[in-house]
């Protein structure tokens, strides 16, 4: 265990930095950009109950929060898998398509760049295609399968399995 922590401690701030980059660990920006993301496409169906199947929100307020809250944890969990999975894969599409190697300061940038963009895109196309994914299972969970239940059941239903569904989805690489 020693030999571990010994080895640990003598790191660069270079290789913290990569081993960082290839993480799990979500930064603090962009774990809010997901929380936020998440609260927002997990509060959207509120509406769709209280328009269409009459679900007052002054009524079922408190069922409104637990569920968007639970919601919320477990889209921004499928965000992070579908994300960590994803700027892998966009890195080593841009690592093949651009191999420059012309000295050891030019190629630590460049891989510097190919990973922050990697990062953006897999980021942006983690968000989309998770809210895609629940908006439409969400959908047809509400207005397909459950549609003959009360609106309080369909709501518990509906948003249990779109967002339950969606994190594990997420999981599958």
């Amino acid at each position: 265990m020693s030999t571990k922590s010994s080895k640990q401690k003598n790191l660069t701030k270079e290789e913290e930095s990569l081993l960082q980059d290839y993480s799990r660990d979500l930064s603090t920006k962009s774990s809010a950009l997901f929380y936020g993301n998440a609260a927002i496409i997990s509060a959207v169906p509120i509406w769709l109950y209280w328009k269409i199947h009459q679900m007052e929100p002054a009524n079922n307020y408190i069922y409104f929060l637990l569920v968007t809250v639970v919601t919320t944890y477990l889209i921004s969990f499928a965000y992070k898998n579908v994300k960590f999975v994803l700027k892998h894969k966009i890195f080593q599409n841009l690592y093949n398509v651009v191999q420059d190697e012309k000295d050891k300061k030019n190629e630590d940038r460049s891989l510097r760049k190919k990973n922050e963009i990697a990062e953006y895109e897999a980021t942006t196309y983690s968000i989309f295609y998770n809210n895609s994914l629940f908006l439409f299972i969400l959908l047809v969970a509400s207005f397909v399968i459950f549609k003959n239940f009360t609106p309080l059941f369909n709501y518990f239903l509906s948003m249990s399995i779109a967002s339950g569904l969606l994190a594990l989805f997420s999981t599958s690489k």
